[in-house]
């Protein structure tokens, strides 16, 4: 058991027959009246977004996660596979379990399988990623060096915010948590 005030974006609990991923947590004291804990949760196996308030002394059960180092091997329609590096044995998952994940998926890449009573529940990726520039503007010369940067679209669909030097192949690292530039690779 868990006070909710001590809940962190990425955990996961279970409620009754549910299990629900926190996505963001804020702890809120309005001027009049008890603190809440303002929260944005996902059920797992609906894909549902809820925003909602706990109060921080409520309890939830956290759930047993295990995880299994695989890679993604390839999309095929709507559906991504990957390989337990353990035991070569391959799971699915398809685009509306994994939403968040997708802009960052290339073949080959190592990322983690949670499992939740034998049941696949989700992919943890690297806290970075490799991606190559597949489209951006040219650079201009005599731009100024603090310029807020122009959008690069990468080879996975994902558009990111970059400085002006850089160009169509070039590859970057990216950053998985929040989906920002970090540096060239």
């Amino acid at each position: 058991m868990v006070e909710a005030i001590n809940l962190k974006s990425g955990m996961i609990f279970e409620k009754g027959d549910k299990l629900i991923r926190v996505l963001e947590t804020n702890h809120h004291k309005p001027g009049k009246g008890n603190t809440v804990m303002q929260m944005k949760l996902q059920d797992i196996r609906s894909n549902s977004i809820v925003q909602t308030t706990m109060r921080p002394t409520e309890k939830v059960d956290l759930a047993i996660v295990d995880k299994k180092q695989a890679q993604f091997l390839y999309k095929q329609g709507e559906v991504f596979y990957f390989m337990d590096l353990d035991t070569y044995d391959q799971y699915e998952l398809s685009a509306e379990q994994i939403a968040n994940e997708v802009k960052y998926l290339i073949p080959e890449l190592k990322v983690q399988l949670d499992f939740c009573n034998e049941e696949l529940i989700g992919v943890e990726l690297p806290t970075t990623v490799t991606l190559r520039v597949t489209e951006t503007s040219p650079n201009i010369k005599g731009a100024a060096a603090a310029s807020g940067g122009k959008p690069a679209t990468l080879e996975t669909g994902l558009v990111v915010t970059v400085p002006d030097f850089i160009q169509e192949g070039d590859t970057l690292v990216i950053n998985t948590t929040n989906g920002t530039y970090k540096q060239r690779a």
